[in-house]
């Protein structure tokens, strides 16, 4: 069995930030929008409760925790979903002070995946002013240089850090954004060219740079421009986050339907991936979803509905263990066939408990989805 690394997403805002005292108050977490939750109608698994309690994520002992966890049940790295705007850092501390400071940090690899979007008002969003901006993340060419600078010298050059076929990799979520933010795509690309030059002068070789796909998708849907816009930046991979529940990503799904069952969820995922391969140039990583449930972060008081826009969404239910191994076993066999060009396979996501993905065990599930990959993947060289 060709042995394809397995990375979990995570979703750092479990810890005190000072952005987030400002928007929210002092010693505020997100952990204060979970336990808020409650069953929006009948059947619906709210709240969910973390078995390991509300911790701490910048406490260097609690991530000694979760990497032990993940290494345990077959997980090779995180890809830290990572802030930083124009003026600085945002939700930095879990990587800086808890994995980075952990004793173990090293038996698990890492990477960051620059989440250049705005930081939106969904702690929680309230229904007749869905998800105001709180803060722009529109940064200028230097800000990318600056910004970049620290990521190369606090993660790029750590011995851990993920690499792909020997290429240090980074992730851009949304290159159309960065393309808008600069100015045009032959801007993006030579502050690409810039950042690996950059890369191999500090004499950590070359980089794989990657996007994720639907942004580019949403942005233009054929293929030809989707392809070229790709190619005009130099992407080296794609990655997808979700899985879709909306219309106008699958078909199969009705416009405003409010739940999604998992089953279903599972083959829309499984479609998209197979599609990902005869649609783009560059390699597109698999990607496999344990859930979907966006509604803690709304308004608890408000009646819940899909309005079509983030955070009022579908919301998947009739979770499974059983249909999990479904999506992990079918999953692993796209990543054995001959025409499958990625090179890892993404969970969504270790932690994003607010959305309704996690790993991390919990009060229904305990380590169940965490059993699964270990079991379907057990056999790996």
């Amino acid at each position: 069995m060709k042995k394809i690394p397995l990375y979990a997403y995570y979703f750092p805002n479990w810890h005190v930030d000072a952005l987030n005292e400002k928007w929210h108050g002092r010693g505020w977490t997100e952990w204060e929008v979970l336990k808020c939750a409650r069953p929006r109608f009948e059947g619906h698994e709210q709240p969910t409760v973390p078995l390991w309690g509300y911790e701490d994520e910048a406490d260097p002992r609690v991530m000694e925790k979760k990497i032990a966890t993940a290494k345990r049940y077959g997980i090779d790295g995180f890809i830290f979903d990572t802030y930083y705007f124009d003026d600085g850092p945002y939700r930095t501390r879990c990587l800086d002070e808890g994995f980075l400071q952990a004793e173990n940090c090293e038996e698990l690899d890492f990477a960051v995946m620059w989440c250049n979007h705005d930081s939106i008002y969904a702690h929680p969003s309230p229904r007749n002013l869905v998800s105001p901006v709180l803060k722009s993340g529109k940064v200028s060419r230097e800000d990318f240089v600056r910004i970049t600078d620290v990521f190369l010298e606090k993660y790029f050059s750590r011995p851990n850090y993920i690499r792909v076929d020997g290429k240090i990799l980074f992730i851009v979520y949304n290159v159309v954004r960065l393309s808008r933010d600069f100015g045009g795509t032959q801007y993006v690309r030579a502050a690409f060219d810039d950042l690996r030059d950059r890369v191999r002068k500090a004499g950590l070789g070359e980089m794989a740079i990657g996007c994720h796909v639907p942004e580019v998708l949403g942005a233009f849907g054929d293929g030809e421009t989707v392809n070229r816009f790709l190619k005009e930046l130099g992407i080296d991979e794609g990655v997808r986050y979700w899985w879709p529940t909306r219309h106008c990503d699958d078909p199969r799904f009705e416009e405003y339907t409010l739940t999604v069952n998992y089953s279903d969820y599972v083959d829309a995922g499984l479609d998209r991936g197979r599609a990902d391969a005869a649609f783009f140039d560059v390699p597109v990583n698999l990607n496999v979803c344990c859930g979907l449930d966006n509604s803690p972060r709304t308004i608890q008081s408000e009646t819940y509905e899909n309005l079509e826009c983030y955070p009022w969404g579908s919301i998947v239910v009739g979770r499974s263990l059983k249909e999990y191994e479904r999506a992990l076993r079918e999953t692993r066999a796209l990543s054995q066939s001959a025409d499958y060009r990625g090179h890892f396979i993404t969970f969504n996501s270790w932690n994003e408990w607010t959305e309704g993905n996690y790993l991390e065990p919990d009060t229904v599930y305990g380590y169940g989805f965490l059993e699964c990959i270990r079991k379907i993947f057990k056999e790996r060289t």
